[in-house]
């Protein structure tokens, strides 16, 4: 028996991947110091535990609809209404396992054989794979640090064909931690309004930005972006609650409801328990978040210093979620005893292996002159895992 082509075209989540790897040597005696995982280290709210303990108690663990229970869509409204200017009824919204499962949802329900879909890179590790999974072409458009990793709009309209259906937009940025200012965004909105294709705007990390940055969702610019938008969001990584599996997306009607179909057909509803631990995330106290992104910010500025001191080595400050993406291409081709360097899986197993510390080669994101590190660790972490990089580049030779 033959497994089914699209498995042949996609892999292993290489974040995921290097995260079980270090878990591995850590559990096997090994001081890993761990710059790959992707999910903040604070623990979740006490009152968002709690609201979930009292669901389980008053017996909250059914089947829900499998769009999303409606206390959770109220709530979802008016975040979108008080945080983004946006405003949609509950036929708008559906809940997810994830973000995801979120952007699936959104792959299954828009793409097909032969649509192009663009991924400006770096890109997160997902997007490619769920565009082949659905027998549709990712479009990779490089960017480029000179350009803060943002799409220029001469590009994309030279990237735009017949086939295209749809532009992903992650802002702000899994890897880079850079985002799109208003200005840009009225840019990309304006072409996609001319060439009628979809925008999925991944907004996962809205709330985890620094320095005054302001997020715009592309979706608030005018009704004719909004009905070709779907925004994607979830609560993993604005209140650390990745473990819960809470995503969401706002979008048209007709393909909310395409969305919600597939999901009956697959997960159905997300899990009830989380659902009621969502609300209270949503309509709860928010002073979690303030201390969270006042941690996270203090480890930016130290981790993007210490990164930019070190020889070889260049990195753009982020302005928001929790990644550095320096990058180390000067530092390939060089050799520690018999092993040679030569892109950034190599040099990224190089510091696991010598250095203990674990990272993700930029490669994964579509950039291979780059390393990911996530600060969502602790200082002392970082501040030990960044003098084992900064003497394991000095003996690359």
């Amino acid at each position: 028996m033959r497994l089914a082509e699209r498995t042949k075209a996609i892999k292993p989540s290489p974040t995921l991947s290097m995260n079980a790897k270090a878990k591995a040597l850590k559990a096997a005696g090994e001081d890993i110091i761990n710059f790959g995982v992707g999910e903040p280290d604070f623990d979740t709210p006490e009152n968002i535990k709690d609201a979930a303990i009292k669901a389980i108690r008053e017996g909250f663990t059914k089947y829900t609809p499998v769009g999303g229970i409606d206390d959770l869509k109220s709530a979802i409204i008016e975040k979108f209404k008080n945080d983004n200017n946006l405003d949609y009824e509950k036929e708008n919204i559906l809940v997810s396992c994830g973000a995801k499962h979120s952007l699936y949802n959104i792959a299954e329900a828009l793409f097909g054989p032969g649509d192009e879909v663009i991924i400006p890179a770096p890109y997160w590790v997902t997007y490619p794979d769920q565009v082949l999974l659905n027998d549709a072409v990712p479009v990779i458009v490089e960017t480029g640090e000179e350009k803060s990793f943002m799409i220029e709009p001469d590009i994309l309209r030279e990237k735009l064909t017949g086939k295209t259906k749809a532009l992903i937009l992650n802002s702000p940025s899994n890897p880079t931690g850079l985002a799109y200012d208003k200005e840009s965004l009225e840019k990309i909105a304006e072409i996609a309004v001319e060439h009628d294709f979809y925008i999925i705007s991944d907004e996962i990390y809205e709330k985890l930005v620094y320095e005054g940055f302001r997020h715009v969702s592309i979706a608030s610019l005018g009704e004719e972006i909004k009905q070709r938008t779907v925004v994607v969001n979830g609560l993993s990584k604005s209140h650390s609650m990745t473990g819960w599996r809470i995503g969401f997306t706002a979008g048209p009607r007709d393909i909310t409801k395409a969305m919600t179909n597939i999901q009956s057909q697959s997960t159905s509803n997300a899990v009830s328990i989380s659902q009621k631990a969502a609300v209270e995330a949503l309509t709860g106290p928010q002073d979690f978040i303030r201390k969270m992104l006042s941690e996270f910010d203090k480890r930016r500025k130290y981790m993007v210093a210490r990164l930019n001191a070190m020889n070889g080595v260049s990195c753009k400050t982020p302005v928001g979620a929790f990644y550095a993406f320096p990058n180390v291409s000067a530092h390939f081709g060089k050799k520690f005893n018999d092993t040679q360097v030569n892109n950034s899986l190599e040099l990224s197993t190089y510091f696991l292996e010598q250095a203990k510390v674990a990272l993700v080669p930029g490669s994964a994101f579509g950039d291979d002159r780059y390393i990911r590190l996530s600060y969502a660790t602790s200082m002392d972490n970082i501040k030990k895992g960044l003098d084992r990089i900064e003497e394991a580049l000095g003996k690359l030779e």
